[in-house]
């Protein structure tokens, strides 16, 4: 008999357009259009719950919520019969600052495995990357504060050359770096064979297509897998 788990989505959509200009690109958000919460309840309430913080990449931007990675992953748990709820916290068009404001609220909700997918829109807006690491660094600390035992993940991410090849190149070594600072798994880049393929995302170049997603969530899952399977201590 199947499951049915808690699946909650924080969403709220913004519009986010990526122009490319001399300097690099720029992201222009809209108005918020929708606010959607769901929930399926486990009769035994015993799940433990991950928690997807991210931007548009998380949200599922230009598809319906099901089709999101942090969904897809969640088809992949059920499918196994391991004991987790999926939280999809994305927000698009957020940034790392903005996340790092947002995060209180985020985190009332119980969070055993915590997977930080922010930074594109920094690298996009040309943000110092001092202050991008600095964002991610205060993100990280909350969540152990809030509970030590929390299992971080931190979500890799590139960006195209338009900043410049050293600001391409710093910006790149913030996630790997974080994770070894802070003792936190790394999925080295969420977007590996997605970015740049036309076919797999949509007209603005950035945000994966249903079949993108499902590549992003094999990246995700390559990580998430032996944290979810692995015997207890």
């Amino acid at each position: 008999m199947q499951t049915f788990l808690k699946f909650r989505y924080f969403l709220v959509f913004l519009l986010l357009v990526a122009c490319g200009n001399k300097s690099g690109q720029t992201i222009r958000n809209s108005s918020v259009t929708s606010d959607q919460t769901e929930e399926y309840v486990d009769e035994s309430g015993n799940n433990k719950v991950i928690v997807f913080f991210g931007d548009s990449l998380t949200a599922g931007y230009g598809l319906d919520t099901k089709e999101s990675y942090p969904a897809v992953i969640q088809q992949i748990v059920d499918s196994l019969n391991l004991k987790y709820t999926v939280v999809n916290a994305g927000l698009s068009g957020e940034t790392t600052a903005s996340g790092r404001n947002r995060l209180d609220w985020v985190l009332n909700q119980k969070a055993d495995v915590f997977i930080l997918e922010l930074g594109a829109n920094d690298g996009l807006r040309g943000i110092p990357i001092i202050e991008t690491r600095q964002n991610l660094q205060a993100i990280v600390t909350s969540v152990k504060e809030k509970n030590p035992e929390t299992i971080i993940v931190l979500a890799g991410m590139q960006i195209p050359p338009n900043m410049g090849q050293e600001y391409t190149a710093e910006f790149r070594k913030i996630f790997p770096e974080l994770a070894d600072k802070n003792e936190a798994y790394l999925i080295p880049f969420l977007l590996d064979n997605v970015a740049g393929i036309p076919e797999l995302n949509q007209e603005d170049g950035i945000h994966p297509t249903v079949e993108g997603q499902k590549i992003v969530a094999d990246n995700v899952w390559d990580v998430l897998e032996p944290l979810l399977t692995k015997p207890a201590q």
